[in-house]
């Protein structure tokens, strides 16, 4: 089986970081579940330093940009992101799931992934990831995670289907 970054970082997600517990598992406990599930100890590495990097980013300020203003993909950013991949993006953006400053930090994130393109399911989980990460996005974290776990919200199965 060949394991990716994203692979460990969506069985992390789906794992770990829901958990109600009231002490985080440390690193080393982290790499040995990880190990235990079967990923391959490189691919833990590189997916715990993306982690890492994504938490230690500052909180993403609401303002920045101008909502008028359209994002222009560079060439490597649309060969990892198609046309229904910034599609999706817009589209979160334009009903207030993301902001001009938490799209680019999936860009970003998305960018730092191994691999050629991104495909529409991958992304939903950078973009949730993301969200987690942003203290002031709890509301559209929670209503992308119910689409993304359930494909229950009208709107968003609407387009994605």
């Amino acid at each position: 089986m060949k394991e990716n970054v994203l692979d460990v970082l969506m069985y992390l997600f789906e794992h770990y970081m829901d958990e109600d517990t009231e002490t985080e598992p440390d690193r080393q406990d982290l790499q040995a579940r990880l190990q235990e599930a079967g990923f391959p100890a490189h691919e833990i590495d590189r997916a715990l330093g993306w982690l890492d990097r994504l938490v230690s980013e500052e909180p993403v300020a609401a303002g920045i940009g101008s909502e008028a203003a359209q994002r222009v993909y560079t060439a490597e950013e649309q060969s990892r992101l198609d046309l229904e991949a910034r599609g999706f993006l817009v589209f979160l953006e334009q009903n207030g799931l993301l902001t001009t400053g938490t799209r680019e930090l999936v860009i970003d994130r998305v960018m730092e992934l191994d691999g050629d393109e991104i495909d529409l399911d991958q992304l939903k989980w950078v973009v949730l990831m993301v969200l987690f990460n942003q203290p002031d996005d709890s509301i559209a974290y929670s209503r992308l995670e119910e689409v993304v776990m359930s494909d229950t919200s009208p709107a968003l199965a609407d387009y994605l289907h």
